[in-house]
């Protein structure tokens, strides 16, 4: 559990930092056979990107720092419990462990809600708050008709 508490540390002070350095109070990192891979924090506000929370931000730097799009046998710490987004990466990249520090009703408490996208995501598409159509469904479904017949792809 010792290394655990460390690497958990670690993502502590790129949460604190961050907030010196003007970004959210979020770090992460990932490890693997006791290794730390990748290192990061939340930098939305300095980068002018919504998706550049800590986990997505150690998730692509893990990846090209191992050259893979498939984190397997990794694990990550997170100062907060991920996002709907950040969970989402954290399974498309396959880590296979999740720790956290605090919770998502600790981020709400201090202006980080995301109980509005858990909500969303259990709507039907038409009570969604933002409109979805879908146009083209013919048209788009042709590039999945060639990756399903492409014989050298690279399954993700």
């Amino acid at each position: 559990m010792k290394q655990h508490e460390l690497y958990m540390r670690e993502a502590l002070c790129l949460a604190e930092e961050s907030v010196r350095e003007g970004g959210g109070p979020f770090g992460a990192v990932i490890v693997r056979d006791g290794e730390i891979i990748a290192a990061s924090a939340n930098s939305v506000t300095l980068t002018h990107d919504p998706t550049a929370h800590a986990e997505v931000n150690a998730i692509r730097l893990a990846c090209a720092n191992l050259q893979t799009h498939n984190l397997s046998g990794c694990v990550i710490y997170t100062s907060c419990e991920p996002c709907p987004m950040c969970l989402g990466a954290i399974y498309w990249a396959r880590l296979g462990a999740i720790y956290y520090a605090n919770t998502r009703t600790d981020a709400q408490a201090i202006g980080f809600d995301d109980s509005f996208i858990y909500d969303e995501i259990a709507r039907p598409l038409e009570q969604r708050k933002i409109p979805m159509t879908q146009l083209l469904r013919q048209e788009g479904l042709e590039a999945f008709e060639e990756w399903r017949l492409k014989a050298d792809k690279s399954e993700y």
